[in-house]
């Protein structure tokens, strides 16, 4: 048996390597929705692809990552993985879990002939390819139109890089440097801490590596259950209409040791890019399940298992098939709003009111009007949180399942893409919403273009205000205007391949979040 103290330092060594994998990740990148927004994810898994170490980035990015590894192990057998291997996948029905537009690099990590652990990293590529730049078509009806898919095929084999694979994706990018770059910080923030896992199991022996990871797995379920034992048992249920008309349900059941969400009884996918694989379904009531019972740190495979999630195959939460996927983000953020307001509904004292639920989303791609060099912008923007009840909602947050990421810099958004903003403040324009508390103030922005651009956006709550919670009033909706120098103005919710030229103006404007409680006096 392994003393504690040996443990304890093994465990953080590896929350330490994750880390330091984010870390490389965002200073050798070349995209700016890397290094300026961190769109991205680390982390660290068993030798069967259990999390053992969440890193940093946004958490519905980590939570790809042992999903990712899991089917790479799956696709190539134990037997065919060697050491020198790196694996790429992008692709949500061969472990890329999200869109094409999200690159999944992996690294076995071995001690000896003994396969310890996976280093593993996710993060956002300008183009990868498909219908329009950036690669999040609208129109999209089949994933072969979203762009390259990746299947968990090998990158590298005996360290050396299989140059084929990297010419293909050089080659189905309209940013190859980019995509090159941005792959290479990846397989540079892999190899950092696959040699940090070398050292540890060198210093201390595989056995107390895994006895480590065993402890790190109990540790994270007990202080799951201890959680769950806070919320009230039984089975609370959930409808909700959509912006499009279509109507959500869920049904939690909290038992003394099982929180089951089940997503069946869901509108069929479609033959449009809103829809979510399974696992990308887990990953939203992961999501609630760790904010209501551990919201802390600490995250591992043990933290998950008293979660059960239940789906039917071919439906909007459990894509099958060729069904596309380029705007899953809104689908899975929907979701987890929607698990949000189920259970705020029971414990109102515990959880905020609704927020602005929605990445909005926003793609220009053109040439930079001073250089020529073509560019992709990737922006996701920021929007009102809900109140609580104790405090008003805070203003301009990222979406509530973004993590720690950053808008871009106004300077930066100005030199690389040749864009000018006009301004980017609070929206504070409308009446001051009734409730014991307000919701945060959303965003008001505005882009100047300079040259010729293709524009794709995707702004989910766009028709159904945010909701309030405890008899507060709803919060506001978001919005994506388009006005020409003529002054016409067209509102758009989701949109790609639209053209838009110099002198053409972008105003973005997003929600307020909820209020809470029902004094209309405060």
């Amino acid at each position: 048996m392994t003393d504690p103290f040996t443990l304890s330092v093994i465990q953080a060594a590896l929350s330490a390597a994750a880390d330091e994998m984010f870390a490389v990740l965002k200073k050798t990148a070349m995209s700016p929705i890397i290094y300026e927004v961190l769109d991205v994810g680390t982390g660290i898994t068993d030798g069967s692809g259990r999390l053992i170490s969440s890193g940093a980035g946004i958490p519905t990015f980590v939570g790809v990552l042992d999903k990712a590894v899991k089917r790479i192990i799956d696709i190539h057998g134990r037997e065919g993985i060697e050491p020198g291997d790196i694996y790429v996948t992008n692709d949500p029905y061969f472990g890329g879990v999200t869109h094409l537009s999200d690159v999944v690099i992996a690294q076995p990590v071995f001690h000896g002939a003994d396969l310890v652990a996976w280093t593993a990293s996710i993060a956002h590529w300008n183009d990868i390819g498909g219908m329009t730049p950036g690669s999040m078509s609208t129109e999209a009806t089949e994933i072969y139109q979203e762009g390259l898919r990746l299947p968990a095929v090998r990158l590298f084999r005996n360290d050396e890089p299989v140059e084929a694979v990297l010419d293909i994706i050089a080659a189905n990018s309209r940013l190859p440097d980019f995509v090159r770059g941005d792959l290479w910080a990846q397989v540079a923030a892999s190899r950092t801490a696959t040699r940090r896992i070398g050292a540890l199991c060198e210093s201390y022996g595989t056995d107390a590596f895994r006895n480590a990871l065993e402890d790190l797995f109990a540790t994270g379920e007990a202080r799951s259950l201890s959680g769950l034992a806070t919320i009230p048992e039984g089975t609370y249920q959930i409808e909700e209409e959509q912006d499009d008309g279509a109507i959500w349900r869920a049904a939690i059941t909290v038992t003394a040791d099982r929180f089951t969400v089940d997503l069946r009884d869901n509108p069929k996918q479609r033959a449009e890019p809103y829809n979510t694989s399974r696992d990308g379904a887990v990953i939203s009531c992961q999501m609630i399940f760790k904010a209501l019972c551990d919201p802390a740190l600490l995250t591992n495979e043990g933290s998950f298992r008293p979660l059960e999630v239940l789906t039917d195959p071919g439906t909007v939460f459990h894509a099958t098939g060729t069904a596309p996927h380029g705007y899953y983000f809104e689908t899975r953020i929907r979701l987890y709003d929607m698990l949000w307001q189920c259970m705020a509904r029971v414990m109102p004292e515990r959880l905020p009111a609704g927020h602005f639920a929605s990445i909005c989303g926003t793609v220009i791609a053109g040439l930079h009007p001073d250089t020529g060099r073509r560019f992709t912008m990737v922006e996701p923007q920021m929007g009102g949180w809900g109140a609580t009840a104790g405090r008003d909602g805070l203003d301009a947050m990222f979406s509530a399942s973004h993590g720690e990421t950053f808008n871009c810099p106004v300077e930066i958004c100005e030199a690389r893409y040749g864009i000018d903003v006009l301004w980017k403040k609070l929206d504070d324009a409308g009446p001051k919403p009734r409730g014991v508390h307000s919701g945060g103030l959303g965003l008001s922005l505005c882009y100047a273009l300079r040259g010729n651009c293709l524009v794709s956006a995707g702004y989910s709550r766009n028709r159904v205000p945010v909701w309030g919670l405890a008899g507060g009033d709803a919060g506001g909706t978001n919005h994506f205007t388009v006005e020409r120098p003529g002054g016409e103005r067209t509102d758009h919710s989701f949109v790609s391949g639209l053209s838009l030229g110099a002198g053409d103006r972008i105003h973005i404007t997003t929600a307020r979040g909820g209020s809470w409680g029902g004094d209309p006096t405060n």
